[in-house]
């Protein structure tokens, strides 16, 4: 393995690490509080039952504007599972909204876990781009070899373009399958799941479209979570190879 290899390998492992350790940390700070908030919830849903003989419609309209209710129809947020999730929305700077630290040490924490990890994500996903384009490059000149081979010649040298239309399809195709994922799983519209695909990628993240937010998903669907946090790092990743083309190329 050489230098450069070995060192995207370390960068990854580094992050990773540190993604494991944030999400333990954020599910020691942000649980219990997020357990006695949604007791809470439902202890006050219960007594306005009782109290002005809501029918079930009525309750669900209720909830459809208490604010505070909506983050928790996901799941435990912070729990491991959520709070990776929050913790992969952090370094990547994605910054969704749907939730936050509610607790002041949580707060704390995030500032100093946001600190080193925005960095090391920035180094994570350009040296991963770096290999993508290493990687590409190879392919082509294989293929490049091949053609010559058997007589072809119109494609007499790889240039950045050649690596740069690639790098594009691999990310249009990622953003397409989100695209048709996140349409089925989460009942958007074809436009608003390409909508979020585009500004998730673009680490816009203005959270007004966000997956995993209803029916508890974060510890009922656990294929659909990892596809979720796939999504958002290999995407991340080619774009960040094209951005490496577009100013080194």
């Amino acid at each position: 393995m050489d230098k450069k290899s070995s060192r995207a390998l370390m960068l990854i492992l580094t992050t990773f690490t540190y993604l494991l350790l944030g999400a333990a940390v954020f599910d020691v700070l942000e649980s219990e509080t997020e357990r006695y908030v949604r007791e809470e919830i439902a202890f006050v849903q219960e007594k306005l039952q009782a109290k002005y003989n809501f029918s079930v419609r009525d309750m669900q309209l209720f909830e459809s504007v208490a604010v505070k209710s909506i983050p928790h129809k996901a799941g435990f947020q912070w729990q491991f599972t959520g709070a990776f999730y929050f913790a992969i929305v952090v370094i990547t700077t994605v910054g969704y909204g749907h939730s936050a630290p509610e607790t002041t040490a949580g707060r704390f924490f995030c500032m100093v876990f946001a600190l080193a990890g925005i960095p090391l994500g920035l180094i994570m996903f350009q040296s991963i781009g770096e290999r993508v384009n290493t990687f590409i490059a190879f392919c082509l000149h294989q293929l490049q070899f091949n053609l010559q081979k058997r007589g072809y010649t119109w494609m007499r040298e790889v240039a950045t373009k050649h690596l740069l239309l690639v790098s594009l399809s691999i990310g249009t195709s990622i953003i397409i399958i989100g695209t048709v994922v996140f349409h089925r799983e989460e009942r958007w519209t074809l436009f608003d799941a390409y909508y979020y695909c585009f500004i998730t990628l673009s680490t816009i993240g203005f959270g007004d479209l966000v997956p995993l937010q209803q029916g508890s998903a974060l510890q009922l669907r656990p294929f659909y979570v990892v596809f979720t946090l796939l999504f958002v790092v290999l995407g991340l990743a080619v774009f960040s190879a094209c951005v490496n083309l577009l100013v080194l190329g």
